[in-house]
């Protein structure tokens, strides 16, 4: 019951990631949650880090979009400078919106990654859609008040996943 809620890896941040890792695994585009994976929840605006990460993947010629559960107006306040695609009210972890974001790259579930947070919404709909995923430490220790509650279940599914999985560990990038 728990494998749909395991990682396919663990990476300490978004920024780790590299588009010669994602390249050397066949990925051709990142589909990434908002709040605490891009962007710290109560800061839209971004970091330097982030800029630069955005800029190497336009670079190597993988898009990225964001798939979040927020409405239109909140992701596109916090991504049109980064002009970034995004599916809104994706309602994860529904496979719905990770469909769309396919439909909007034209690509195959084996040529995706989706970057998240969560376990309860991110990793699980990826698995769900058969899109390998990672699972990245949020960005602040604090969350809105409607992922908390997916923070107290979240930790018990990963301590019952730690346990089945010994290799599930935090690493400073794919490789």
């Amino acid at each position: 019951m728990f494998s749909k809620y395991k990682p396919t890896w663990m990476v300490d941040a978004i920024y780790k990631i590299t588009p010669n890792q994602l390249k050397k695994l066949g990925i051709n585009a990142v589909l990434t949650d908002l709040d605490n994976t891009l962007i710290a929840w109560d800061n839209p605006d971004g970091t330097e880090e982030l800029l630069t990460w955005i800029l190497e993947m336009k670079n190597a010629g993988i898009p990225v979009v964001v798939v979040s559960n927020n409405k239109s107006s909140r992701i596109k306040r916090a991504v049109e400078k980064f002009e970034l695609d995004y599916v809104s009210r994706a309602l994860k972890p529904s496979t719905r919106g990770f469909k769309e974001a396919q439909k909007k790259l034209n690509m195959k579930p084996e040529e995706l990654v989706m970057v998240g947070d969560q376990i309860m919404t991110d990793i699980r709909g990826a698995n769900a859609a058969g899109i390998r995923n990672i699972l990245v430490r949020p960005i602040v220790d604090t969350d809105g008040w409607n992922t908390r509650i997916n923070r107290f279940f979240e930790r018990k599914i990963m301590k019952h996943l730690a346990k089945k999985h010994p290799d599930m560990i935090w690493k400073g990038g794919l490789e």
